[in-house]
């Protein structure tokens, strides 16, 4: 078993190479310097999406939603609660479906909101509509 993983930078989408050994909690990005992990969910591109999806060793939970959609407002704050609660296990991202069509078409996110989990370059779950913290707490803990 390695004793490092990779994690993307949230802020510069460089790799980085992170040893086990330490709290990842505290990992700062080798090229820009800031946090790797800052218990929010960070907001993906086009330009950044596939980087995150084939880089991160961790767990990349993304919420695919839209400013308008009701059950996706709702579903935010508990959302970002369970980001604080689990980065580093997992990273946290959103996806805005109307900004970014192309990845939700090649997704076929058909409804609102819908979370998919990615590990290693491919999509390891799915789940469509909103979920109180707990509960979605306790579906992403089974991939962590």
């Amino acid at each position: 078993m390695p004793d490092t993983f990779h994690a993307v930078c949230p802020h510069c989408s460089t790799t980085n190479r992170l040893p086990k050994s330490r709290p990842a909690s505290a990992a700062k990005c080798g090229k820009c310097g800031a946090r790797m992990f800052e218990g929010a969910p960070l907001a993906l591109t086009g330009k950044t999406f596939q980087r995150h999806i084939a880089s991160n060793d961790i767990p990349l939970v993304v919420d695919f939603w839209a400013d308008w959609c009701g059950p996706c407002k709702m579903m935010a704050p508990e959302f970002a609660k369970v980001a604080a609660a689990l980065e580093p296990l997992a990273r946290f991202a959103k996806v805005d479906t109307e900004a970014e069509q192309a990845i939700a078409a090649q997704f076929g996110i058909r409804s609102i909101p819908t979370l998919i989990v990615f590990k290693g370059g491919k999509e390891i779950a799915r789940q469509a509509g909103a979920m109180p913290a707990e509960q979605l707490k306790a579906w992403v803990g089974q991939f962590t």
